[in-house]
């Protein structure tokens, strides 16, 4: 897997997946429900997820690569989730998860995003959520300890 992850999540404290999947016109890749518990002993979720996950046939994809993607969904589909956006049922976020673990490999820095994909966004209604891993040998740990997420 590359370095760089990137998904669009609706989420809603009111609407189920199916009536986000009605109202966007497009079925999601996963979905959570209100009160959906990951395993029995966790807190129901207080809210439902609607995700749809942004792939290319390259697994080493940087966000410049997977922008076409996003963009190729089209106007109609930014447009639906802009309304519901603005009907204050749900917030719509473009994720885009990044994990380093070569300080040295230029293509596991930087992130670039577009003309086309920030006016994109801007018709979803969509907020832009970075996460960013950096994974490093840790010189302090214990002898076998490995890798250690940092940031």
């Amino acid at each position: 897997m590359g370095a760089f992850r990137m998904y669009l999540r609706v989420v809603s404290p009111s609407l189920r997946p199916d009536e986000i999947s009605r109202r966007l016109g497009v079925e999601p890749d996963e979905s959570t429900a209100v009160g959906w518990r990951r395993h029995p002993q966790a807190t129901p979720r207080s809210h439902a997820t609607w995700i749809r996950h942004v792939r290319t046939a390259d697994d080493d994809a940087r966000p410049e690569d997977l922008e076409p993607v996003v963009v190729g969904w089209g106007a109609g589909f930014a447009e639906a989730l802009g309304r519901l956006a603005a009907s204050g049922e749900a917030g719509v976020h473009l994720e885009i998860v990044q994990e380093i673990d070569d300080l040295e490999d230029p293509q596991q820095k930087g992130i670039f995003l577009g003309p086309h994909l920030m006016a994109w966004m801007g018709a979803a209604g969509a907020v832009l959520d970075i996460d960013q891993y950096v994974y490093h040998e840790c010189g302090d740990a214990p002898e076998g300890a490995g890798r250690a997420p940092s940031g």
